[in-house]
C-alpha cells in the first residue's frame, strides 16, 4: 500500500492527530489554532463550508479552557482585555463582510506575520526595553478595531496579532498575553459561530472525535505554557506559530 492510499484509508485518524498537534502547539502560547485546523482539514479534502463552523467549534473549546487556565493561574488584566474586546467585536464584523482578493491580504498578513516573529526573536539586547505600563483606554479601542478588522479579513481568530503586540509595547509578558489573547480569542470565535449558525450549516460527525483532541491538546499545551516553559521557550513557540502561519498564507498566495 502507497502511503497516499494509506493516507486515503485512515484519513480521520491521522486529521485527528493533526488536530491534537496543532492544539498542543498553538495553545501553549495562548493561542487556539483555526488557522491551523483549516489547514489540515483542507489538507485532507474537507469541504469549505463545513471546515469553517468546524474550525470555529475547536476554536472555542480551546480558547475556553485556555482562557480558565490561565486567568486561574493570575495571567490575566480584565483592565487590558475590555477595552481591546469592546473595540474588536464591532470591526471584526466589518472585516467579515469585507472581501479582499486573496493573493492582497495573504501576502500583506503573511509578511507581517513573519517580521513578528523576527521581532520576538531578537536577543534581549538587541531588543529595546520596554517597561509594563497601564493601557490607555482610547488606544486600546483603536488597537482592538485595527486586530479586529485584520482578524475578519482573514479568518484568523486575533490572538496571533494580538500576543506579540501586547509584549511589544510592555502591556503584558509572555504568559499574561497568552491569557489575554485566549480570551480574545473566544470572544471573536462565540460572535463567527452565531453568525455561522444564522444561516444553513453542516457539521460533520468526526467533530465530536476532533473535539476531543483538540481539548486534549489545549490542556496539554496550556500546561506546558504555564508551568513547564520559561520566557525564552515561550518565545521561540510564539515565533515557531508566526511563521507556520505566515509561511502557509505566503504560499497560498503563490508567493513561496
Amino acid at each position: 500500500m502507497s502511503v497516499a492510499d494509506w493516507l486515503a484509508s485512515n484519513g480521520t485518524v491521522v486529521l485527528t492527530l493533526l488536530i491534537f498537534a496543532i492544539a498542543l502547539l498553538y495553545s501553549s502560547v495562548g493561542q487556539a489554532g483555526a488557522s491551523g485546523y483549516i489547514a489540515a482539514m483542507a489538507l485532507f479534502g474537507v469541504a469549505p463550508d463545513v471546515m469553517k463552523p468546524s474550525a470555529l467549534i475547536l476554536n472555542i473549546l480551546v480558547a475556553s479552557f485556555g482562557t480558565v487556565r490561565f486567568y486561574r493561574a493570575g495571567y490575566f488584566s480584565w483592565r487590558v482585555f475590555l477595552p481591546l474586546a469592546v473595540g474588536s467585536a464591532p470591526f471584526a464584523y466589518l472585516g467579515g463582510l469585507l472581501t479582499l482578493p486573496d493573493a492582497i491580504y495573504r501576502h500583506v498578513v503573511g509578511a507581517f506575520l513573519l517580521f513578528v516573529a523576527y521581532r520576538v526573536l531578537l536577543p534581549p539586547k538587541e531588543r529595546a526595553p520596554r517597561p509594563r505600563r497601564p493601557i490607555k483606554f482610547p488606544f486600546a479601542i483603536v488597537g482592538g478595531a485595527a486586530v479586529g478588522l485584520l482578524a475578519g479579513l482573514t479568518g484568523i481568530g486575533g490572538g496571533i496579532f494580538l500576543a506579540p503586540i501586547l509584549v511589544w509595547m510592555g502591556l503584558a509578558d509572555m504568559r499574561e498575553s497568552a491569557g489575554i489573547s485566549s480570551a480574545f480569542i473566544l470572544v471573536n470565535s462565540l460572535a463567527a459561530i452565531i453568525g455561522c449558525v444564522s444561516r444553513p450549516t453542516h457539521v460533520p460527525n468526526e467533530i465530536a472525535l476532533w473535539a476531543v483532541a483538540a481539548i486534549a491538546g489545549g490542556m496539554l499545551g496550556s500546561e506546558l505554557g504555564l508551568k513547564h516553559l520559561g520566557e525564552a521557550a515561550l518565545r521561540r513557540l510564539l515565533a515557531l506559530v508566526l511563521v507556520i502561519t505566515g509561511v502557509r498564507l505566503l504560499a497560498k498566495s503563490g508567493r513561496v
